[in-house]
Order: C-alpha cells, then structure tokens, then sequence
C-alpha cells in the first residue's frame, strides 16, 4: 500500500499529467503525487495527453521516452514549442546521450527508471517551484531581489525573466539556475565545473555537456548571437563569462 508522500508541506492547486504505458507504474505515479495533493491525470499514450491537454491546463507533465504511439523525445520537444509548462524526461535508459538531448530539447529534468518515489517527487516539486509554474510555491516573504542588465530583468524571489516590456518569458528552471549563476556573477570568467556546482541540486542530474546545451538555449532566449555572443560569451579553455552590465535592485 502507499502512503501519503513524505517530507516538505503539501502542494494544492498543480495540476499534473503522467503519460506512461506501463500501467503498474502510471499507477503508482498517481496515486503517489496525487497522496501529496496534486491533481494527477495519468494517460497511457500521447494521444491521451493531446486531448487532455484541449480539455485542460497542465503545470507539469512526466513523460516516458518509450510510448506505444510516439517518441517521447518527440513528443517533448512538441510540448516545450506549443505549451508553458514543467516537462520531467522518464526513461529505461540512463544513456549519457539521451540525457543530454532531453535537456537540449526542452525538458526541465531526467529521471531514469528504476527510481524512489521520493525522488520523483521532489523533482517535480523542484520544478514547480524553480520555473515559477502557475500556483508553484514561492518564498514571497522579505524584499524582493531583481537583476538588470541591457533591458532585461531577473526576479530571484518569483524565479522569472522578465523583458523589456516587462512580459515574463518561458524558461526552464534549469535555464534560470544558470542564469542567475551569471547575473550575481558578472564579468567574472566561470568554468564549466564551477558552474555545474552553481546550478546543481541533489535532486537533479549534473554533467559537463549539459552546461553547453543550457548555453545555447538561454542566448536565443536573451537573443544573443551565438557567433558573436555579446552577452555569454565563450572563453577558449576556460568557460564562459558574463559580460552585460548588471545592477541589482
């Protein structure tokens, strides 16, 4: 039998989605989450999360990389084009690549089967919390802290990145980890192991490529050239540095 899920206070108001062929596990997924207050919808293939997702707005989805009907790689990048929402990777295999390519293609994190309940858990709440999700817990109590640099505003306390017109833009809470890495950093020449120990947590996956890939994707999001980064740029054999001029607020 399971219990209620343990640890930290319980989060209401998320709704989530599991699409998992494996009925036994979608099971245990639901039942899990749902024990710690989650609304859960637990689906079998994508074509489940399609209608759902026309029917139904989600925070969160866990997806299995191994579905009847679909890639679930595929499927993630579909879901990080069309929708704002936490995408947490479930996959059989703990293949260095298919990690890599995961983050690269959008998702928030990667767990690889078999894994504790607990675990799955706290990434997902992890992930609420860091990206800001839609009723995800934030620690509103105190001043709040923003960083500006060339237009563009960091709140620390809310986990957002806000534009020049003050519209808050999608972004992985990976992507803001490192981000924020950057901001209370400026100008400073920052390897990739020094930032791997900035933006890794105990319940998220660390390795060197993934430093790259999070790179990549935070320049188009701040519209930096990659061939003539002007913000992140690349030191040969170093790291990167962050060269926009930062005011804390």
């Amino acid at each position: 039998m399971i219990g209620p899920a343990a640890g930290g206070e319980k989060t209401v108001g998320h709704n989530l989605a599991i699409v998992e062929d494996d009925p036994d596990v979608r099971m245990v997924l639901e039942r899990y989450l749902s024990s710690d207050g989650y609304r859960v919808t637990a689906l079998g293939d994508a074509a489940g999360l399609e209608s759902a997702l026309s029917a139904a707005t989600f925070d969160l989805v866990i997806v299995d990389v191994g579905l009847p009907d679909a890639n679930g790689l595929t499927l993630t990048s579909e879901l990080r084009r069309k929708h704002d929402l936490g995408i947490i990777i479930v996959s059989g295999r703990g293949d260095l690549t298919d990690r890599i390519v995961g983050l690269e293609i959008g998702a928030d994190d990667y767990i690889t089967k078999p894994f504790e309940l607990r675990e799955v858990l706290a990434r997902v709440r992890s992930v609420l919390r860091r990206s800001g999700r839609p009723g995800a817990f934030r620690q509103d109590d105190g001043p709040r802290t923003t960083y500006r640099f060339n237009g563009w505003t960091v709140d620390a306390i809310a986990q957002a990145l806000l534009d020049r017109e003050g519209r808050q833009v999608s972004i992985t809470s990976g992507e803001f980890k490192l981000l924020e890495a950057f901001v209370t950093r400026p100008n400073r020449v920052l390897s990739r192991d020094q930032l791997l120990d900035l933006v890794h947590t105990n319940d998220a996956p660390a390795f060197d490529r993934s430093i790259d890939v999070r790179v990549g994707r935070l320049r188009k999001k701040l519209g930096d050239n990659a061939g003539e980064p002007q913000l992140i740029k690349t030191v040969r054999n170093g790291g990167y540095i962050f060269a926009g001029k930062v005011t804390r607020h």
